[in-house]
């Protein structure tokens, strides 16, 4: 199988590639992880091994492979498609966090699936990780989560009857984030800071403050960022250093995407000589 990837992304429990396909015959060997298939061109007639017909996958179509299992198929044309792969302890934690019982899972091969949700939430991340985002981790996390929930079949009335945060938990949430802007920051080490499961913190985070906790955070770095390039007492490269940004050049892409504004515009004028 001839492949063209996106620069590599391997956070967490989730990873992500963009794959090219060439024609021609292709095998899936088993893997430990399940895998999300999103088929990212226009239509291409493909011959499944596994059920004996041919498909026709257009933009958007899913597929998914369980974790063990393998599979094959004869591609007509080439292909674009975004391949997420999930691995089963997420899943489980998901579960129990939604307030399952811990008993086995099992999903099943499926061919051509059309949800809206999991589609978006492929082509967030990719977007995300393709942009060197500084939320980084904990972006890819929230997504990763969102997928187990969607492929479980565990939807939003079972979120819904969980309590939302309340104002301590908002605060020491709200008050880490303000103290560690300068280092990585994951949903799991949120969850721990607020005291609730990763996934009723990343549900409820957005009820309480109108915005997903990975935008709060990137949004709170830019701002930072804003002030320290205002004051003038340290150089661009450490303001990015002390906001979590990777480099320079990674403060003004984002920068100039959420206000507009470079860190040359917001250095102080320097007095007329």
């Amino acid at each position: 199988m001839r492949s063209q990837y996106a620069p590599a992304q391997a956070v967490s429990d989730v990873t992500m590639a963009s794959r090219h396909i060439e024609a021609g015959v292709h095998r899936l060997s088993r893997a430990p992880h399940h895998r999300i298939m999103v088929h990212a061109s226009a239509a291409t007639r493909t011959y499944c091994n596994q059920v004996g017909r041919y498909f026709v996958r257009r933009a958007g179509d899913i597929d998914l492979v369980p974790a063990g299992q393998e599979g094959g198929f004869e591609a007509e044309t080439p292909f674009d498609t975004i391949e997420i792969a999930l691995q089963p302890a997420l899943m489980e934690r998901v579960v129990a966090e939604l307030g399952g019982k811990g008993q086995a899972l099992r999903l099943d091969t499926r061919h051509l699936l059309r949800d809206q949700r999991i589609e978006h939430l492929a082509r967030a991340l990719e977007s995300e990780l393709n942009a060197d985002s500084p939320s980084g981790p904990l972006f890819a996390d929230s997504i990763g989560a969102a997928l187990a929930v969607r492929l479980l079949g565990l939807g939003e009335p079972d979120i819904g009857r969980t309590n939302r945060l309340s104002d301590t938990q908002l605060k020491r949430v709200l008050e880490h984030i303000e103290a560690a802007l300068h280092e990585p920051l994951s949903i799991h080490r949120l969850s721990r800071v607020a005291g609730a499961s990763s996934s009723h913190l990343r549900t409820w985070f957005k009820v309480a403050t109108g915005v997903t906790l990975h935008r709060y955070v990137l949004r709170r770095r830019v701002e930072r960022a804003r002030v320290l390039l205002r004051r003038g007492d340290l150089s661009t490269s450490e303001v990015a250093d002390v906001t979590g940004f990777a480099h320079q050049s990674h403060l003004a892409h984002w920068m100039r995407r959420e206000i507009g504004q470079t860190p040359r515009d917001l250095r102080p004028t320097p007095p007329p000589k």
